[in-house]
């Protein structure tokens, strides 16, 4: 009997495989622009070699949880495997992080009125990214992602481990 991971490992290889069976170069060599949605941030994607991409985010990042609103200033690595999967359609897996510093504001309401503090710490995780990427013929892209990942926000009087997740769309221009 396969046992969970076993097979979550399998399904993965197998989606890579199959998604990614092209032997085409890549479509740009770099690219820079906006990436929008659970990200605001400034995007650069660079491909050092023909599959093998790197993206870099560097802005502010939007999560609500636990009855608190998180707000995060990062720089967001992410490392890629990009292939075509038809025309000008190129589909994206890999992995990436997300280091940085971030706050939340709280609000409470009791007898003697609403009032509210913020709470600063460091930030620290990883993600996964999936997605899907439109080449035009002129110099632009259009990228959507999903990033399911693991975040860490620590102080020295507590650390907040949880889910963390983002679903972003991107657009650069080439060169």
């Amino acid at each position: 009997m396969m046992n969970k991971n076993n097979f979550l490992v399998l399904v993965f290889a197998l989606f890579s495989t199959t998604l990614f069976q092209a032997n085409a170069q890549a479509p740009y060599k770099h690219s820079v622009g906006v990436t929008l949605g659970t990200t605001q941030a400034i995007s650069y994607k660079t491909f050092p070699c023909n599959h093998f991409a790197i993206q870099l985010d560097l802005g502010t990042k939007y999560c609500y949880v636990y009855g608190s609103h998180l707000w995060s200033f990062e720089l967001a690595p992410n490392f890629m495997y990009e292939g075509r999967l038809k025309g000008n359609l190129y589909g994206l897996v890999g992995l990436g992080g997300s280091i940085g510093y971030t706050w939340r504001n709280y609000l409470y309401l009791d007898s003697y009125g609403m009032y509210g503090y913020t709470h600063h710490s460091g930030k620290g995780g990883t993600n996964g990214i999936f997605g899907l990427e439109y080449k035009f013929p002129i110099p632009l892209v259009l990228q959507f992602d999903f990033r399911p990942g693991y975040r860490c926000v620590f102080n020295r009087y507590f650390d907040d481990h949880c889910f963390d997740w983002g679903v972003n769309f991107g657009v650069r221009y080439t060169f």
